[in-house]
């Protein structure tokens, strides 16, 4: 049975998700009129661990239209938008557990509603219901068809498990198909993270100094985002091939150490722990912001803040001031959680469209390779990558070349 905060929401929830699906084409309209009348997730239990938005209930709906009975949970204590969770909870198919503010046992009390209900498919967005099935539920996860995982965090847990000889079903990652890193970690990320400070704070990015921690994907995006609205942008990065591109990409680079002091907005983009800790605290300047846009509250290590403070106060909604012993401030928002989606709405429709139609894809391949796929981490295979761009371009009313058969033959032979 859904626990959700109110289900008087749902008909303000519902046309939330209407205005995402307007934006999905993809997810909500092609593949969904496929599934409508294929039915190839037909008696399926799809358990879901997500972020509970307006996108996400595209995604939901569709697979419910394909046959599938879903079960969503959320994956961030901070994330859900409690109108969209109400409207998902009163459709058929369809059971939640997920309201905006729960705490850590309420969290994973969630989590473990989905694992206990047994599902053939799941999908994550962190690796915490992978985690939760493997930990407490080995039984229920030895009978798992196959699993997904969003994000580029979850993708790193499961890839643990395989090396360690623990995975128990396979999963496919879906973070790292080109439909999804490429856009979804850029161009959304780029833009929202920087949304939820914006939201969150009202500052000028324009003339501010800029430290972006990481430039995987979502770095990148951030970094362009950033300098497009002015800001000077320096980038830290542990990989030396990583940051001599952004070197090669007009950004400054220098150690967290350095930019500590000079930085006025930090935002942490690795998908690691204490990223921006007590050494680096000590130096910052008076007003220094931070703000996270990893997927677990871990980058910004806010023991070691917590210890350094003499007083803290909430400032605004999704500012926290920390008040240290010589006077300075530094100011966490979202209490360290992903800004973009505790401080905004998250990523635009239009890019969770491909994230999106991956796992909806992915989910049906499970379903029908179930008996040939091995206990390992597999990638989004190259035709359902190429197959969702192809989507989204026709949605885009976009056409492009394809080869002729001489073009063809020259490309497959060593002969000129």
């Amino acid at each position: 049975m859904s626990r959700v905060k109110d289900l008087g929401l749902a008909e303000q929830g519902m046309v939330q998700i209407e205005w995402a699906e307007q934006h999905m084409p993809v997810v909500s309209r092609f593949i969904r009129e496929r599934f409508g009348k294929e039915q190839p997730l037909r008696g399926i239990v799809v358990g879901a661990v997500l972020h509970v938005t307006k996108e996400t209930a595209a995604l939901v709906r569709t697979l419910v239209q394909g046959g599938a009975r879903v079960f969503l949970a959320a994956s961030n204590p901070l994330s859900t938008q409690d109108d969209v969770a109400a409207a998902l909870a009163s459709q058929e198919g369809i059971e939640v557990c997920a309201w905006r503010g729960m705490n850590e046992k309420e969290y994973f009390d969630c989590i473990r509603w989905v694992a206990k209900q047994e599902p053939n498919v799941v999908i994550d967005d962190g690796g915490d219901l992978h985690a939760t099935l493997h930990k407490e539920f080995p039984e229920i996860a030895e009978k798992v068809w196959g699993g997904t995982e969003e994000t580029t965090t979850g993708v790193i847990r499961l890839r643990a498990m395989e090396r360690q000889g623990v995975l128990k079903y396979p999963a496919i990652a879906v973070n790292d198909a080109r439909t999804k890193m490429m856009f979804d970690n850029r161009y959304g990320t780029g833009q929202s993270a920087l949304d939820g400070i914006m939201r969150a704070t009202n500052i000028l990015f324009a003339g501010k100094k800029v430290v972006v921690a990481g430039y995987g994907w979502v770095g990148r995006g951030i970094a362009i985002r950033a300098r497009g609205l002015g800001a000077r942008v320096i980038v830290t990065e542990v990989d030396p091939i990583r940051a001599l591109e952004a070197v090669m990409d007009g950004f400054d680079v220098m150690s967290m150490r350095e930019a500590a002091k000079i930085g006025d907005i930090f935002i942490t983009a690795t998908g690691n722990k204490k990223v921006i800790r007590k050494e680096h605290f000590e130096v910052m300047k008076d007003g220094a912001i931070l703000a996270n846009a990893g997927h677990f509250n871990v980058e910004i290590w806010i023991p070691d803040l917590e210890q350094l403070a003499v007083s803290k106060r909430t400032i605004r909604n999704y500012i926290t001031e920390y008040r240290l012993r010589d006077g300075r401030k530094i100011y966490l928002l979202a209490e360290g959680r992903l800004v973009n989606l505790v401080a905004a709405e998250g990523h635009p429709s239009e890019v969770m469209d491909m994230s999106f139609a991956n796992q909806a894809l992915a989910v049906e391949y499970i379903v029908k390779n179930k008996d040939k796929l091995e206990k390992k981490v597999y990638n989004v295979p190259d035709e359902i990558d190429k197959e969702v761009a192809r989507l989204k371009l026709k949605a885009m009313g976009i056409e492009i070349d394809s080869l002729i058969p001489e073009q063809v033959e020259y490309l497959q032979s060593w002969q000129l």
